[in-house]
């Protein structure tokens, strides 16, 4: 029996970068699923065959690759794309055609908000990408922790900070000091909003700063906050979860903070397929170059499970294998997999935290997840100034500024959070 897998990836335009990754990790699983002969359904041998199309990073062209996957069933499986703005796209097209949907390529939290009935989740959805960076930021030992988010405005990006800001305002992140002093919503132009912004930056002493939207704005936001004089020891982003973010930021990269989905480096003993350093090792070798990034193991990981929700399904029927995913509990080498039964989002997979020393990647949580605070400062003149300008800080907490593209609101603290801040 020949089961096939159908979706499209950008392998050319914006997203190529990682859809390119994507395509070369789904042809291994493949080649690693057909080897193994390990696949039966209702006890007959089965073998996976591929057709992907290249969307080139274009919504309209994505949306007709998935109408004509669907509307003549050449794919018995359908995959998502990559990135969050093509996915939201396929999964409208896939969910009215009634076809089980594996979305390994979009976390937005909009995406399982629809009640779609036929996604399934792999990956941690993007609100949260930055609640372990406000768990570490709670553990410095520092008294006030003084925050700052700068977030683009599309769905992605909102979501990234609205789960910010929900972990900031938590009681245990509260009691330790944290607070939200300034918030940016909207574009971040080099040329033009620093004039803006940084003035807030320094009016509300922000000592640690967070950017979450497309790896160009959160690669702009880090250049132009770690090359200022604002001097702010803690910097996080979404974008630092990718291998290429320090040689696109160079030195400026040293202790930037970021989520990831997956690193090679984690130690999992997998149920289903490789270990993390296996599935590197052979994805150098089928031509990946250096150490993949996350989308690379999504989508393989998607690979390991739904065959596993096949064999559990015994039938590629659609219903019946969406209900195989929602019982399905175990773990591939992208970490433990289970989903909400009704909305299909993910809710096993934990994600990491990871910052860069000397041009590579550690992770700092969970594995040096402890309370004597285990988030490294960068080094350097920049660290050395913020700290004098920390010693310099009063107790008076002045305000709370929320910034977007055209306006300014500031509002005064209540008289309760004064006298405790």
């Amino acid at each position: 029996m020949k089961i096939t897998i159908g979706l499209s990836l950008s392998l050319t335009g914006e997203y190529s970068p990682m859809g390119r990754q994507a395509e070369i990790a789904i042809r291994l699983f493949i080649a690693d699923a057909n080897a193994s002969s390990a696949l039966r359904v209702a006890g007959e041998r089965c073998e996976f065959a591929l057709e992907c199309h290249d969307d080139a990073s274009d919504p309209v062209r994505c949306a007709e690759i998935y109408r004509a996957l669907c509307a003549d069933r050449r794919a018995d499986i359908i995959f998502g794309p990559y990135s969050n703005r093509l996915t939201g796209v396929a999964a409208d097209i896939v969910e009215q055609s009634g076809r089980v949907f594996v979305n390994h390529g979009g976390a937005g939290d909009e995406l399982y908000a629809r009640r779609y009935k036929m996604i399934v989740g792999v990956l941690s959805p993007a609100s949260d990408y930055l609640r372990g960076f406000v768990r570490l930021l709670a553990q410095l030992k520092l008294w006030r922790k003084r925050v700052a988010i700068v977030a683009s405005k599309s769905p992605f990006a909102r979501a990234v900070a609205s789960g910010f800001e929900r972990a900031a305002d938590e009681r245990a992140a509260r009691r330790r000091g944290v607070r939200v002093r300034v918030k940016w919503n909207g574009a971040f132009d080099p040329a033009s909003t620093p004039a803006r912004l940084f003035p807030a930056l320094a009016r509300n002493r922000v000592n640690a700063l967070a950017s979450a939207g497309s790896y160009e704005h959160d690669v702009a936001v880090m250049r132009a906050v770690a090359s200022s004089r604002l001097n702010i020891p803690v910097l996080g982003c979404v974008a630092a979860g990718v291998r290429r973010f320090a040689s696109d930021l160079g030195e400026l990269a040293e202790g930037i903070v970021g989520p990831s989905q997956w690193e090679d480096s984690i130690e999992i003993a997998p149920a289903l397929g490789p270990t993390p350093a296996e599935f590197a090792r052979r994805m150098v070798t089928a031509g990946a170059g250096d150490s993949p990034d996350y989308p690379a193991a999504q989508i393989y990981a998607a690979g390991l499970l739904t065959a596993a929700a096949l064999a559990a399904a015994g039938r590629r029927d659609d219903a019946m294998l969406r209900d195989a995913f929602s019982s399905l509990q175990t773990t591939t080498m992208f970490g433990d997999f289970s989903i909400d039964r009704v909305t299909g989002r993910q809710l096993g997979h934990q994600m990491l935290l990871v910052q860069w020393h000397r041009g590579r990647k550690v992770i700092i949580a969970p594995e040096s997840h402890d309370d004597s605070g285990s988030l490294d400062f960068p080094s350097g003149l920049r660290l050395l100034l913020a700290g004098v300008e920390m010693l310099r800080l009063s107790r008076r907490d002045d305000s709370r500024e929320s910034l977007g593209d055209a306006e300014l609101e500031e509002s005064d603290l209540d008289k309760n959070e004064r006298n405790h801040d």
